[in-house]
């Protein structure tokens, strides 16, 4: 009989792969993740370079001996989605990487015990119990990691100050602190070294406030600021970034779709608790597919319409691109859907962009057309279409997304909440909803400065109509093959390797023009 081995040391080196910062970024910030999800008001981490170790303690509710031992496991958690932003203790797991030691106290009620881990070889990372080191005086875990390199950055009091504020931005801010009292009533305090990290303003020329409320709350759904400065901003501080329970989940403007004038002058930040349902494993995105991925949407959509706003509001004319695109696109964007179905069979990565079902694409709710396009009936019933996703969940041994997101109608009071020049508000009228597809979609910029054709962003491809080839393909009425060329350049590093690029444009192109053989698929009404 045989048996099933695991290359430990190769699984945690894939697992760090798939976070987008260092690994001591990774580490850190998934220590302090773990220690929000136990209730910790007090955090705080002491750096050692003479013994090498770091180490963290917090007062959260601590474990019991089973659950340390359980802590152990590469795929065990005892945590719920959408509840936190930890996952499985994987910054711990991660360390065993870069430590020579990991050793854990925790102590809860009665029960105090401590377990020394570390990787011996590629399949082994043994651990035992060991006497308690005293680090904790109440309830709590503490976690010291004894480092292999001494100059790793894990050491250094500014490094750990300097990440903290970077990916934890709303706990040190105060205009953060009466919005997530919900979720942190006690609030959070932060050490590094035995000094708190006082909590800071932004403070530029202009700031102004930005407000989501949606589903007859009183408080906002979702809440931050943007601000503009007559200098350009530190590079750190550019751009929207967008946080769950305090944790910074994305930054830049890419994201979001949009992109100022000048994009070097505004910054800003926006927290969405909401979104904690919807994070990706790694949490440096948002899942786009399924109830939740029509959340983030939804969300998304009421986002770009505050900044929008606020940034007409500034005399900023690139706030949205509502010019009419040229007329090829729209046959181009229908055709796009089969194509990339019929590519994601060979290019698997492109399946991040369309989600196959047995009925074609992904349908998501939208407004009735003629209905106001500012996305506020898609975030409301995205929520309600996720709320009630989870219900039946929990009653339905078999249930469906598409049963969850259909058969919804909003029907909200106007005039319920006054009206402020930075709040979204729900619609005042009953809005049944149609389905529309969501995947790939197509927008135009002008970049004179850019030699590409165009650029893939989230799941949009934005075409450079300042390219000199832009405006040729224009003048000699081929914009609509200089648009699928410039959507295959943009797609082909997502899809393969550099050396393969060539010949993913090549077919992409093949499939493209086979499409023009094949039946529509779309039905009128």
């Amino acid at each position: 009989m045989g048996e099933t081995r695991v290359d430990l040391q190769h699984l945690i080196e894939d697992l760090r792969d798939a976070y987008p910062g260092s690994i001591e970024e990774t580490i850190l910030t998934e220590i302090m993740a773990n220690s929000l999800d136990s209730g910790a008001t007090r955090i705080g981490f002491d750096a050692d370079p003479t013994l090498r170790t770091l180490t963290a303690i917090d007062n959260g509710s601590g474990m019991q001996r089973r659950e340390l031992a359980r802590y152990h496991d590469i795929a065990s958690s005892t945590k719920t989605r959408g509840e936190g932003i930890g996952f499985a203790g994987v910054g711990i797991k991660l360390g065993l990487l870069v430590c020579n030691e990991v050793l854990t106290e925790t102590r809860r009620g009665k029960t105090q015990v401590a377990s020394s881990w570390h990787m011996s070889s590629r399949h082994r990372a043994p651990w035992k119990w060991i006497t308690p080191l005293g680090l904790l005086a109440e309830r709590g875990t503490a976690v010291r990691l004894t480092l292999q390199n001494a100059l790793s950055p894990l050491l250094d009091p500014g490094f750990l100050e300097m990440t903290l504020r970077r990916h934890y931005q709303p706990l040190l801010d105060p205009n953060f602190d009466d919005f997530l009292l919900g979720h942190y009533p006690k609030g959070i305090a932060i050490a590094v070294n035995g000094r708190a990290l006082e909590k800071q303003h932004w403070r530029s020329a202009e700031t102004a406030q930005l407000e989501i409320r949606l589903m007859r709350r009183r408080k906002p759904s979702a809440l931050g600021y943007l601000i503009r400065d007559d200098l350009p901003l530190a590079e750190e501080r550019r751009g929207l970034a967008i946080s769950t329970y305090g944790k910074v989940i994305r930054r830049g403007w890419d994201w979001l779709g949009m992109t100022p004038t000048a994009p070097e002058r505004v910054g800003g930040i926006i927290e969405v608790p909401e979104l904690a349902a919807c994070l990706t494993l790694n949490k440096g995105d948002f899942i786009r597919a399924g109830a939740r991925g029509a959340t983030y949407l939804g969300f998304r959509k009421a986002i770009q319409e505050a900044v929008g706003k606020q940034l007409a509001a500034w005399g900023d004319a690139r706030a949205s691109s509502d010019e009419a695109p040229p007329r090829e696109v729209r046959p181009l964007q229908r055709d796009l859907v089969q194509v990339l179905e019929d590519l994601a069979v060979d290019f698997p990565l492109l399946g991040s962009l369309v989600e196959q079902r047995a009925g074609g694409q992904k349908r998501l709710p939208l407004g009735v057309r003629g209905s106001n396009g500012d996305g506020r009936a898609f975030v409301s019933a995205s929520v309600n279409a996720l709320a009630e996703s989870e219900e039946k969940a929990a009653t339905d041994a078999t249930p469906t997304s598409g049963e969850a997101a259909s058969n919804e109608s909003v029907n909200e009071p106007a005039a319920e909440y006054p009206r402020q020049d930075q709040t979204i508000e729900l619609a005042g009228r009953t809005i049944t909803r149609r389905p529309a597809h969501y995947g790939l979609d197509i927008r135009f910029e002008d970049r004179s400065d850019d030699i590409e054709l165009g650029r893939l962003t989230e799941s949009t491809v934005w075409v450079n109509r300042a390219h000199p080839a832009y405006r040729r393909a224009q003048a000699s009425h081929s914009i609509g093959y200089h648009i699928a060329l410039a959507v295959a350049m943009a797609l082909a590093p997502l899809a393969v390797e550099p050396a393969y690029q060539q010949g993913f444009i090549t077919t992409f192109l093949c499939r493209w023009g086979e499409a023009l053989d094949k039946p529509s698929t779309r039905r009128q009404r």
